[in-house]
């Protein structure tokens, strides 16, 4: 469990490991491997804060797996973790099931 606490709309995600096997069953080195963009969301924030001081509901929650760009956010290491921190608007999908 994380100890960071996003605020506003930002959502905190913990990167998911860049696949070591190509989809032809080929391994591949360090060098090779693609930039993670999946994420489970350990953190989220209250909800963006409107001009007349409502808050909007965020659309994901803890537990949601995400995919997001691949240079999106701000990676943060906590207790030798990966951890990106991002904003709501910068997810592309929600992985189902």
């Amino acid at each position: 469990m994380t100890n960071i606490r996003p605020l506003d709309d930002r959502i905190v995600v913990k990167v998911l490991d860049a696949e070591e096997v190509s989809a032809g069953g080929i391994l591949l080195p360090d060098s090779a491997k693609e930039k993670p963009q999946r994420g489970k969301v350990t953190a989220v924030g209250e909800g963006k804060l409107l001009d007349d001081g409502k808050r909007v509901a965020l659309e994901v929650k803890k537990g949601d797996t995400v995919i997001y760009g691949k240079y999106s956010g701000s990676d943060v290491k906590v207790d030798g973790q990966d951890f990106k921190i991002l904003r709501e608007s910068e997810v592309l999908a929600k992985v189902e099931g």
